[in-house]
């Protein structure tokens, strides 16, 4: 059954709201806050046995997040050697959903228009190989309205298991659906109706390296019109987090179709035209109340990020899920992250000996 077939939704007639907290973080800025303000970020605080890097990696041993502030840092560059006492071996974006561009060496634009509200998301859970660890680094800040939102990835899974709705995850799963259009078919187009092409995704011309790296990460692929790739990848909502011996929500509501109800060019399609889509693992579709429930329980346990020039943030993706609201950018405004991926993990699901 393809991602057409079987998504005959009429798009939503108003968006779910969304949060992101409570008003008030679940963790406080003490729990994963570094000032560096007491060191020069000199090379020798780069040195894994330096004070600053044993407080980086206690503080993201202890929290699952760790944010530098004060650290006067301009250069992408220099921040990600930084971010590297943690994210040790940062991974090239290949088969992602996003369309994103290089900034330099590993380091990508964050790859979606900040009109768009991003829903939390563990990064690269619709893929068989997902990604340990998110790094930020802040290059051009916004007061008041640029906050990252992360949702703690204990307290929300042990709250959806509390719910119809959570023993359904974990009994059903879930089928993450992509459809990619063909960049030759939209050649002096200005994109419109565009959210990715196969080739940016896979980095290819040929569309049979392209379904070749596709299954490598897992996925069942189809080809439909117009050289119009459709992806499957049926997997548990919940991921075995071998450091905390645990099932972890893996799941969520960003790889679903109202992931692009703010997003320019697409949010005008219907749902079963969308991009992406997210479904039980059974096929059937999320009622609108289980969606509401499944935003809200991310929600619930918010963090807000409030940047500053120079931050540089690990995030762990089992122990926390991330997003934000849209932003909409004032006269001579602007707001500018950089997105570095950690070691990527075969997927493994979750174990039933560990709920």
């Amino acid at each position: 059954m393809t991602l057409l077939e079987h998504t005959n939704l009429a798009p939503l007639s108003d968006q779910l709201p969304q949060r992101f907290w409570t008003g008030t973080s679940f963790h406080a800025p003490a729990d994963y806050e570094v000032d560096c303000s007491p060191f020069d970020m000199s090379d020798a605080d780069l040195q894994p046995d330096s004070e600053l890097a044993q407080l980086m990696q206690r503080t993201y041993g202890d929290v699952g997040l760790v944010v530098l502030r004060n650290t006067g840092l301009t250069n992408p560059t220099r921040m990600r050697e930084f971010a590297q006492i943690i994210v040790r071996q940062d991974m090239t974006y290949e088969g992602g959903a996003n369309p994103r561009n290089r900034m330099e060496g590993n380091v990508y634009e964050i790859g979606a228009p900040l009109v768009a509200r991003l829903p939390y998301h563990h990064e690269m859970a619709y893929l068989g190989k997902s990604t340990s660890l998110i790094s930020f680094l802040c290059l051009d800040p916004l007061s008041d309205t640029g906050a990252t939102f992360v949702s703690d990835g204990v307290a929300s899974t042990d709250a959806i298991l509390a719910t119809p709705l959570g023993q359904k995850l974990k009994d059903l799963g879930v089928c993450y659906h992509r459809s990619l259009t063909d960049a030759e078919n939209f050649i002096g187009e200005v994109g419109y109706g565009v959210y990715n092409h196969w080739q940016k995704s896979f980095g290819t011309e040929d569309p049979a390296v392209a379904q070749a790296k596709a299954e490598v990460l897992g996925l069942i692929v189809e080809w439909g019109e117009n050289r119009l790739m459709q992806t499957r990848y049926y997997n548990p909502a919940f991921e075995y987090f071998a450091a905390l011996d645990r099932n972890m929500l893996y799941a969520s509501l960003a790889d679903h179709g109202l992931w692009f109800d703010t997003w320019p060019l697409v949010q005008h399609l219907p749902f079963r035209d969308r991009p992406l889509h997210m479904t039980y693992g059974d096929d059937s579709e999320f009622t609108r109340n289980e969606l509401q429930q499944f935003i809200d329980v991310y929600d619930e346990f918010g963090t807000k990020l409030d940047w500053e020039r120079g931050d540089v943030a690990v995030i762990c993706n089992y122990r926390f899920a991330h997003g934000r609201p849209g932003i909409v950018l004032g006269e001579g405004e602007t707001r500018k992250l950089g997105v570095l991926l950690g070691e990527q993990f075969e997927r493994v699901g979750q174990r039933n000996d560990k709920w």
